[in-house]
Formats: structure tokens, sequence, C-alpha cells
């Protein structure tokens, strides 16, 4: 609510203004934009939807990053709008991929496994270090929260990618890939449901309780 910076659940979190929470943020977001460079060329070179899907995933968290540091320490509605718009993109993305997917398992190819089996290791291990750096800020408001999310999707993501060049290798089918794409897709919109409800809910509890204490106003009288 306009003029309502003053209600207390619009003060900014402590713990978010901690330098320690920037640099974490500041990693991750260099981390996951490198590994989208990395898999898009890898998806392109290896003919992989579920590669293509985890690139985007990554470009999807470093942009997610890159909001949450640029709101680090703003009132509690800057940062439930901005996860609002995290939530849109990330289903944005999820949808795109299932788009795509279908596309491909009418007119694709099969994938590579021995691209797709190994860049999947390297991004795990990205994604497990920056879910390690991360986990002691997972609880709290719909930002954090969107953070933690997003790193626990690209872990489970980055698995299921390595079970899926698993199952092209064995079977010389694209619908493992397709598959796993269409999962990786399925989580971020589940993630982007999760985080736009609670930055929704945290939008309207501000609104009440500035509704209910109103900021303190000087009245100047006209002589």
């Amino acid at each position: 609510m306009a003029g309502c910076t003053d209600c207390p659940s619009e003060q900014s979190d402590a713990d978010l203004e901690n330098p320690r929470f920037r640099v974490v943020l500041w990693i991750a977001l260099l981390a996951n934009f490198a590994m989208f460079v990395v898999e898009i060329i890898a998806s392109q070179l290896g003919d992989s939807m579920s590669l293509q899907a985890d690139a985007l995933d990554f470009f999807g968290d470093a942009a997610n990053y890159a909001i949450s540091l640029f709101v680090v320490g703003m009132a509690l509605t800057a940062r439930a709008k901005a996860s609002i718009f995290k939530g849109a993109t990330m289903a944005l993305f999820g949808t795109w991929v299932i788009g795509s997917a279908l596309y491909r398992a009418i007119v694709g190819s099969s994938p590579e496994p021995f691209t797709m089996g190994p860049i999947a290791m390297l991004a795990l291990v990205v994604n497990v270090g920056v879910a390690a750096l991360l986990f002691r800020f997972r609880n709290g408001d719909s930002n954090r929260q969107s953070i933690w999310l997003c790193s626990r999707n690209d872990a489970i993501g980055n698995v299921a990618v390595m079970l899926a060049a698993a199952g092209v290798f064995a079977s010389g089918s694209r619908w493992p890939d397709l598959v796993v794409a269409a999962i990786i897709a399925a989580l971020n919109i589940g993630a982007a449901k999760r985080v736009v409800r609670l930055a929704r809910a945290e939008l309207r509890a501000t609104r009440n309780e500035c509704e209910l204490n109103p900021p303190l106003t000087t009245k100047t009288e006209v002589v």
C-alpha cells in the first residue's frame, strides 16, 4: 500500500542485509550464468531437449539471483512484487520447454547421451555447491524461498538429465530426453505457483497491517 513504508511488516530483514548473503547471491548468479552458457552450447551439440531445459533453468536462476540482489534490504512489498515477477518468469520458461518438447517429439532426432551425461554431472556439482551455500537462507519470505526452490529444482533436474542420458543410451530413443525435459518444466511451474502464492499472501498481509496500523503523519496547519 502506497505510503505504508513504516508498517512493521514492511521493514527489511536484518539477515537479508548481511554482506554474506549478498556474496552468496553473487556466487550463485555467476555460477548459474556460466552453466547456462555451457549447457546451451552443449544442448545444441548434443541435440538434447533436457539439456536445453536445464540451460534455460540456469538462465532463469541467474536472473532470479540478480533480482534478489537488487531487492535485498528493501521493504517486504518490494521483495514480494519481485517474487511475483520471478514466479511468472519461471512459469513462462516451463511452459516454453513443454511446448518445445512436444514439437521435438514430432520432428526431433535422438540426442547424444555422451554429451548429456558429463554436462549434467558438471551441472549437478555446481548446483549442489550453490545449494549448500544457500541452505542457511532457505526459510523466510517469498524472495528467499524462490531462491531455495530454484537451487533444489536444479539439482533434481541434473540427476534427471543423467538418467535421461542413460535411457537414451540404452534405448536409442529420444523419449527419455523429452520426458525429463517435461519433468524439469513441471518442477519450474510448480515452484512458480508456490512462490507467487506466498508473495501474494505477503502483499495481502502487509496491506491489512497497514490499514490496521497506519503510519503516523505530521499535519501542517495552514495559517
